[in-house]
């Protein structure tokens, strides 16, 4: 059954939402609300714009089944709130919101409804991070040890300057960890698959000027399962490059950077082991998003979860990143905000 998208914003990343959609067999995008900028018109010049500068008469349109939600992060909650009211499926984009307790607002809305929420997570979807996630998940690591979780980044100040809500709480909801670093630390606890049971935590703005939020993040975590772990990631590291994630343990060493693999060693070497070195271990370039947040960004990783969010639609199954698995990563940034806020003091996620 085809499903009739509306994306509610117009911002950088609504194109790649767009052509995400157009990618779809069962998926047809009918209108784009942009709050009458015209740059919804812009994209897509032959959508009917009914609603496009309303947001109450855009969810009240017939013709749309599912909202992409893609606005500043601080935004979400209405739209998704509102879908959920007008029976409408609801997927977000990360931060799927900027507080908890409205995160669960929106989960809660959705359940009494009878419609999906879920969040966008694309670097689930490269080859790499499936293998990752399928060795974890056949316990070829043994004993998990250790896992991190690096974004080396930067942002030039006029990325800041450029926009009223980048770099403010109020919108964006923090900074280097909650916008940049939140793919990185959504694959760390998707991959790692144990709750974090502690953090502390270091922030600072040290790269930037009139930035209320911070370009440098740090944190140590605890796992339930006994592992160890770190979190790093900034806007501050110039040039920037590429992200890495670590998993470790008595029976093996993986690291992905980026979309390929630089470490790949177990105890227990297999002939597809092999394979997987010869295909997917290389260096990466400077890095998807590592100075640009479109540098090197497809639509292939959103094309990958609005298939999954749909294939949910129709089957009636929960999405795989439902309200409550995209609500995981905010919810250690927000710890890693409060332990900096205390100085470091180790704090349990909510």
């Amino acid at each position: 059954m085809t499903q009739r998208f509306g994306i509610i914003g117009s911002g950088m990343i609504a194109p790649v939402h767009l052509e995400a959609i157009g990618a779809l067999s069962d998926a047809q995008l009918t209108g784009i609300m942009d709050n009458g900028s015209g740059r919804g018109k812009k994209l897509a010049p032959d959508l009917d714009t009914t609603g496009s500068d309303n947001l109450d008469v855009f969810l009240a349109r017939d013709d749309i089944d599912v909202i992409a939600v893609a606005t500043p992060s601080g935004l979400h909650y209405e739209a998704v709130i509102k879908a959920a009211a007008a029976g409408k499926h609801c997927i977000v984009e990360k931060p799927i919101d900027i507080q908890l307790q409205r995160i669960d607002q929106m989960i809660e809305a959705h359940r009494r409804a009878g419609t999906l929420l879920g969040g966008i997570f694309n670097t689930r979807y490269s080859e790499a991070a499936q293998l990752l996630k399928q060795a974890a998940q056949a316990g070829r690591f043994g004993r998990l040890t250790f896992a991190s979780a690096v974004g080396p980044w930067w942002r030039d100040q006029s990325y800041y300057d450029s926009s009223a809500w980048k770099g403010t709480w109020a919108l964006d909801g923090g900074g280097a960890l909650m916008n940049q670093g939140i793919h990185s630390i959504d694959l760390l606890q998707w991959l790692v698959d144990s709750p974090v049971t502690s953090v502390s935590g270091r922030i600072a703005t040290l790269a930037h000027d009139n930035v209320e939020v911070e370009d440098t993040g740090a944190a140590s975590l605890s796992f339930d399962n006994g592992a160890l772990g770190t979190i790093a990631c900034t806007t501050s590291m110039w040039p920037g490059h590429f992200r890495t994630i670590t998993l470790a343990g008595s029976h093996g060493t993986a690291v992905l950077g980026d979309n390929n693999l630089l470490i790949w060693q177990f105890r227990d070497e297999t002939a597809r082991d092999i394979e997987t070195r010869q295909h997917f271990l290389a260096l990466p370039g400077p890095g998807i998003g590592a100075a640009n947040p479109s540098a090197g960004l497809d639509s292939e990783g959103h094309r990958a979860a609005f298939a999954q969010f749909l294939a949910a639609v129709d089957s009636g199954a929960p999405a795989p990143v439902d309200g409550v698995e995209a609500r995981k990563a905010v919810s250690i940034i927000l710890a890693i905000y409060e332990s900096a806020r205390l100085g470091g003091a180790p704090i349990v996620p909510q």
